[in-house]
This record gives C-alpha cells, sequence and structure tokens, in this order.
C-alpha cells in the first residue's frame, strides 16, 4: 500500500492540493482545510497527539503512513511526519486504498 499512497500523495502535491509537514497541516486544520490527514508509522508521540486530537476534533480522518524517511523520499523531500490532503476525491481514494490493505 504505501508505494500506491506515496505516489497518490506525489500527484496531490503537484497539484498543489497536499500540505507536508507538521506545522502546515495543523495550520490548514485549524482552517478546516483537510479531508484527511497521513501520519507517519514512527511520527513522534507528540506529534501523534497534536495531530490526531485537532484531527478528530476536525471530524478530519487520519491514515498511517509509511516510515517518514520513506514518506519524505517519495515526496522529494526530507524525513515528513504528517501530510494534509485538501482535496476530498483524493483523501476518499487514499482511505478506501487504507481501506483494502
Amino acid at each position: 500500500m504505501s508505494g500506491k499512497l506515496i505516489r497518490l500523495l506525489g500527484l496531490g502535491l503537484r497539484a498543489g492540493r497536499v500540505v507536508v509537514g507538521v506545522t502546515g497541516v495543523r495550520a490548514q486544520l485549524q482552517r478546516d482545510g483537510l479531508s484527511c490527514v497521513v501520519l507517519a508509522a514512527d511520527a513522534s508521540a507528540r506529534t501523534r497527539e497534536k495531530v490526531e486530537r485537532l484531527a478528530r476534533a476536525r471530524g478530519v480522518s487520519v491514515l498511517a503512513g509509511p516510515a517518514a524517511l520513506d514518506l519524505g523520499a517519495g515526496l522529494g523531500r526530507r524525513p515528513v511526519q504528517a501530510v494534509g490532503v485538501a482535496d476530498a476525491g483524493l483523501a476518499r481514494g487514499l482511505l478506501r486504498l487504507g481501506r483494502s490493505e
């Protein structure tokens, strides 16, 4: 699943509908600008607590992703702990992919 998930996130990033990084994800969650969040499997406890709590409060689904190093590398970045998806269609596809695993 992680390869497909990263490819879909990459498409969303190129389209400008994905936010990379904890700070950006939290800011977009506070503005109700995200449809789902992908957290790295090895995200820190502090990151998980901050992002998951805010996402739950906003009714946004949280999906477990690959390790931060793999997630970042797949998006052409340094290690990434959180990615936010603003596009509702892309979010639905990611959530379906997560359920089919």
